[in-house]
């Protein structure tokens, strides 16, 4: 892999007693196309020593419900049965893991942990590092960032104004970062190759012994793990990908499903790009399609990214845009608004604009919401709220509740966007200031927007 993923966070002394490499699993939750774990198994294999995956459940993760645990735990019983057939001990504990790992880490000769890129993720891991420092002189711990394309620090070191400024960056770089070859093979293994205080064979049955919030169901469209996200590939391939180019229109249903699996790093946004290529290379594609997906996959996706990780503030109201944009709702913060919906009435979808409606179904129902509808969905609820601070802390609640794919990057990211982030000022107008604004005959006008209110209403009607 190319080099540039790895960074040593410290150094160990050699200890012939350890016993065992370990990999700290969290934000790439596979066994395919996982950087970390390959690099984990080349140190087991060069010190002649077995190799333990760690997992750590916290049962009170920032905003997750039981929709968001069952989606994950099934992509993690899918895990642990490919790490046990290839014969790599796996950890699982129902604890927050920068407290259960510890444990484990006395006898480890390497940490390797995968990066993580929201506030409490970094914390995570500092912790860990922290404690190694004072107390555990002699282990070595490497961190590997395998769920971008490009590495965040080393395509840019700062907040980038919009893709427009990503983007040469990253057409530049992204093809020394085509670099899996295969999941190497461990040399030697451990006897005993499941340690848990659960059996991950039964997610729900899990579930239900968590003191998790409950109020919103499973999704029972989308079910998580590599083999599921590997079918939304296969079928997006075969069916949606030459009309990508007109996947915003929401009557038809064109995008991949991909994000899903990508948040809980169940796929390898490598591994989708390494499809997509190939299948440029053989002709089964336009070079429209691939532009198109290729500017979402990798240039839209890393922007969140570098957001995040630059952006100070990334999840707070008055930190979270441009100057620009905060002047502009500080100037129409008081303007009056035409409507004036209670949290219940845009949370139940009982407004007066049912493309609204439709889309706050379908994500209640499914977990999912078009793309396009995302941006629609934001700018109605900041037309519609008091302030433009209740407006941002009502989308960001909804969107952590029931989104599969939200309280990631490209959350905070996507719903910055709809605040003035990564976009530009247009024309002044009541409400919005010089934000951008959507209608819905601007829907009417581009897209088969009843196309969508029916597919939406046949997708959830049982």
């Amino acid at each position: 892999m190319n080099a540039n993923r790895i960074t040593r966070l410290k150094q160990g002394s050699e200890n012939p007693n350890k016993k065992y490499v370990l990999y700290w699993m969290q934000q790439s939750q596979r066994v395919f196309y996982n950087h970390a774990l390959n690099h984990a198994i080349e140190i087991a294999n060069q010190i002649n020593l077995p190799l333990k995956v760690f997992f750590g459940l916290t049962p009170n993760y920032p905003d997750a419900n039981q929709r968001h645990y069952l989606f994950m735990l099934e992509g993690l019983r899918e895990t642990r049965k490919l790490l046990i057939e290839n014969g790599i001990n796996f950890i699982f504990k129902l604890e927050s893991p920068e407290k259960a790992i510890i444990e484990y880490l006395e006898d480890a000769d390497t940490l390797v942990m995968d990066y993580g890129y929201l506030k409490h993720q970094r914390m995570w891991r500092h912790k860990v590092w922290d404690y190694a420092n004072r107390y555990l002189s002699d282990l070595c711990i490497d961190i590997v960032d395998s769920d971008v394309i490009v590495p965040v620090d080393v395509v840019s070191n700062k907040a980038e104004y919009g893709a427009y400024t990503l983007r040469p960056k990253l057409h530049k770089l992204y093809g020394e970062y085509r670099d899996y070859f295969g999941l190497k093979k461990l040399k030697i293994t451990m006897p005993t190759q499941y340690e848990s205080d659960d059996d991950l064979s039964d997610p729900m049955g899990l579930i239900k012994r968590l003191d998790i919030d409950k109020s919103v169901l499973p999704s029972r469209i989308y079910h998580g793990g590599y083999s599921e996200a590997k079918k939304h590939l296969e079928y997006f391939i075969s069916v949606n990908i030459n009309q990508y180019p007109s996947s915003n229109d929401p009557g038809y249903d064109r995008t991949s499903k991909l994000s899903l699996y990508l948040h809980f790093g169940q796929i390898s946004v490598l591994e989708i790009l390494e499809h997509i290529i190939n299948l440029l290379h053989s002709n089964q594609i336009t070079q429209e399609a691939y532009l198109a997906f290729f500017e979402q996959l990798l240039v839209r996706r890393e922007l969140a990214y570098n957001y995040v990780t630059y952006q100070q503030g990334y999840d707070r109201f008055e930190t979270m845009t441009e100057s620009w944009a905060l002047q502009t709702m500080r100037e129409h913060d008081n303007d009056p608004r035409i409507y004036n919906y209670s949290i219940e009435e845009i949370e139940l979808g009982k407004t007066h604009d049912r493309y609204f409606n439709a889309a706050m179904k379908e994500v209640v129902h499914t977990g999912y919401m078009h793309n396009y509808m995302r941006m629609y969905w934001a700018k109605k609820i900041i037309e519609w709220t008091p302030s433009f601070k209740s407006a941002y802390n009502l989308i960001i609640k909804l969107n952590n509740r029931y989104f599969i794919d939200g309280r990631d990057a490209n959350s905070y990211a996507g719903v910055a966007w709809c605040f003035g982030k990564h976009d530009r000022a247009w024309t002044e107008r009541p409400i919005f200031g010089k934000l951008r604004y959507m209608n819905d005959k601007g829907l009417e006008r581009k897209f088969e927007m009843n196309k969508y209110i029916e597919r939406i209403d046949n997708m959830t009607k049982n």
